[in-house]
């Protein structure tokens, strides 16, 4: 791995000087991974970070999430239309009989939900189960709009949508991710694991490796090492914008002025409105990202982000990528 490093480090030499200069803002410790199918990883570390070491992976918990509730999609035991309720009676007892699945994938739930903040990615220790934590969602919480009518960012839909898939199985949601996800794709260190409940939303930890397996996988239509992960149409699901400006009643700062899919924020669509390039920011430092067009992914991943408003410094490493790698689609 070091040989192939320092073989491509003048290939990526401006994406390079650009997280050099922003060592300040990942806490001079951080490390970029940049993947293109069918070549090697590039890395480029920082202070002690390596590439298996693990990270808080923030907002990107939520693609994982999103791939894995796709995978039981694929495999027909539930439907992206299916209701919650169906699977969670007690949604229908406070009104909240009408959210899908989808609905709940694409923060179209309308329950009332915090704006994210720091803990919104810390372990959900103040729960004890995700069961309670969800449970929770239909008793305690208000109803702010009608399901797909607004889009308000929270950890509340996808945290939903994974309670029904350990309802569906009868098993614990890092079983399950471990079983569709995480393993096949060689994800050692990734885990969401606490000692509260499991935060699908945003509690993962995992490393440069890792995210880098599961990028190749979204770049190459679901497979990964000759196997099917996700189906072509799954990751479609995941290029599909789901959001208006109209619609959008709360986005973090990092997303600013973005469309929304599923699981992550649009930075580029093509003339038929086709999300080609997403971005994955966190509050936490994590940020990953991925442009079909140019047919690259790429990850920053940090132990701690001194300046959690700093998405300019991943903006100007993206858009460094975006100047050297030619686009192919319009």
């Amino acid at each position: 791995m070091l040989f192939f490093q320092l073989a491509q480090a003048q290939s990526f030499a401006d994406p390079t000087l650009q997280f050099e200069r922003s060592g300040k803002d990942f806490g001079n410790h951080a490390i970029l991974a940049i993947i293109q199918p069918g070549k090697p990883v590039f890395l480029k570390p920082m202070g002690e970070m390596t590439a298996k070491d693990q990270a808080p992976l923030g907002s990107i918990s939520q693609w994982l999430t999103t791939a894995l509730i796709l995978s039981y999609v694929d495999a027909g035991k539930i439907s992206l239309d299916d209701k919650v309720s169906q699977y969670i009676p007690i949604f229908t007892k406070y009104a909240k009989g009408y959210i899908t699945i989808r609905d709940c994938l694409t923060h179209f739930s309308g329950i009332e939900a915090d704006q994210i903040k720091m803990s919104s990615f810390e372990p959900n220790s103040k729960f004890a189960s995700l069961q309670e934590e969800v449970e929770s969602y239909a008793t305690k919480r208000e109803i702010k709009a009608n399901p797909a009518t607004e889009f308000r960012y929270s950890q509340v839909g996808l945290n939903m949508a994974a309670r029904v898939l350990e309802v569906v199985t009868r098993r614990g949601f890092e079983q399950l991710m471990g079983e569709k996800i995480t393993r096949p794709l060689m994800m050692r260190s990734t885990s969401f694991s606490s000692f509260g409940a499991v935060n699908p939303s945003g509690g993962a930890v995992g490393s440069a490796n890792d995210l880098s397996n599961f990028i190749t996988m979204i770049l190459n239509k679901g497979m990964f090492n000759g196997k099917r992960i996700l189906s072509e149409a799954s990751v479609q699901e995941m290029q599909k914008v789901r959001t208006s400006p109209s619609l959008i009643k709360y986005a973090p700062a990092q997303a600013a002025g973005l469309a929304y899919t599923m699981g992550a924020w649009v930075t580029s669509t093509n003339t038929e409105g086709v999300a080609t390039a997403l971005d994955c920011p966190g509050l936490c430092g994590s940020w990953a990202g991925i442009d079909w067009c140019r047919n690259y992914g790429f990850i920053v991943l940090t132990r701690k982000m001194e300046n959690t408003e700093k998405s300019d410094a991943y903006k100007r490493i993206r858009k460094a990528l975006d100047d050297q790698l030619p686009a192919t689609c319009n």
